[in-house]
């Protein structure tokens, strides 16, 4: 090898190094995305892990669901610091795609956010799972913290196969698609043996459970967990035989989540 090609060498391996360096240095300079959870009711404080309130308090860069409701989420806690020193993003269905990367500026610059749903775990059923997918491209770090989830807390307590279960969100809210999707449902959960979770807009959760009895088997189980975490919460499982011989529960602006599975 000649002591020219050598050189080379040395300066190719030096600037290597010092590429590598300066990535490592961009990234321990970027902030953290922490994802914090919400309470699922203004009655649900506690379920809020301590750890959990003492990271919110110590950030200056909030990112909401709905700012009015994680504003009342803070106040709740008592915070450390007045609202005038933090700086809120709303991110919601509303949000332009194209918003997305104004919301990261703070943590390129060094920053750390919070990230908080309207109710419970964001990034779950929730517009800022965008965010996030966003945050892993800029390899920004993303720290999820422990919270309710009315999804696991509904299938916890449901009975029903916590080894197999499907999240659907939304169904379709016109009658014919809804008792066609219940059904597809219904299929599913005797074919695979797995356990299907689905929601609604509290307001129109009585027409849904109307429309569930129509369409269902008697003998498909239908899980409804109501006000989790709230004083009010009922979770109550029954096959669409024994609902039908019940005196419905009243769901009407109450948060439900819906699950059915095949019968025993």
């Amino acid at each position: 090898m000649s002591g020219e090609t050598g050189l080379l060498i040395f300066h190719f391996c030096f600037l290597k190094h010092w590429i590598i360096l300066a990535f490592q240095i961009k990234i321990s300079m970027t902030g953290k995305l922490y994802l914090i959870p919400s309470p699922l009711g203004s009655d649900a404080l506690h379920s809020i892990p301590p750890y959990v309130i003492e990271h919110l308090q110590g950030l200056n860069y909030i990112i909401a669901e709905r700012g009015k409701t994680t504003r009342a989420f803070m106040k709740a806690t008592e915070p450390v610091k007045p609202f005038s020193d933090i700086t809120f993003f709303e991110l919601n269905k509303r949000t332009e795609r194209a918003e997305l990367p104004t919301f990261l500026k703070p943590l390129e610059q060094g920053h750390d956010v919070g990230l908080l749903s309207e109710a419970g775990c964001p990034g779950v059923a929730d517009p800022g799972a965008l965010l996030v997918d966003l945050a892993h491209k800029k390899n920004i770090e993303v720290v999820p913290l422990v919270g309710p989830s009315s999804i696991l807390l509904a299938l916890m307590a449901s009975g029903m196969n916590g080894q197999s279960f499907c999240f659907h969100g939304y169904l379709p809210q016109k009658k014919p698609a809804i008792g066609k999707s219940l059904q597809k449902l219904e299929m599913m959960a005797f074919r695979h043996r797995q356990s299907q979770i689905f929601i609604e807009t509290p307001y129109r959760n009585n027409p849904l459970m109307q429309e569930a009895l129509k369409a269902l088997k008697d003998t498909t189980k239908l899980c409804v967990a109501t006000d989790l975490t709230l004083p009010s919460q009922k979770v109550v499982t029954k096959t669409i035989g024994e609902w039908k011989k019940s005196e419905l529960p009243d769901l009407h602006k109450r948060p439900s989540v819906f699950i059915v599975g095949g019968g025993s």
